[in-house]
């Protein structure tokens, strides 16, 4: 694995995705969901909300290393509360 820059930040970054992956799993296990239809009026189940939390998490990160530059202390906290934001009303 020499070929790739694993530094800390990257591995956990990877340990928290696989993280939410198996929770999630465990999660529908036990509760079986069904699909609710939240301000976008479509119909999204926990494993759309996720996504839609991740990728645009993804995005406000870099739009914050865009506009602030690399301590993403604040890009964390604007990612959680957006991810808090897409379960509770999407």
């Amino acid at each position: 694995m020499d070929w790739m820059a694993w530094t800390w930040p990257t591995a956990i970054f990877f340990v928290v995705i696989a993280a939410l992956l198996a929770t999630m799993t465990i999660i529908a296990a036990r509760r079986p969901e069904t699909p609710r239809i939240g301000i976008l009026r479509i119909e999204t189940t926990r494993g759309d909300r996720l996504f839609i939390s991740l990728l645009g998490s993804a995005f406000i990160s870099l739009a914050w290393l865009g506009l602030f530059g690399p301590p993403l202390w604040g890009a964390l906290i604007a990612c959680l509360i957006y991810a808090a934001a897409v379960f509770r009303l999407v």
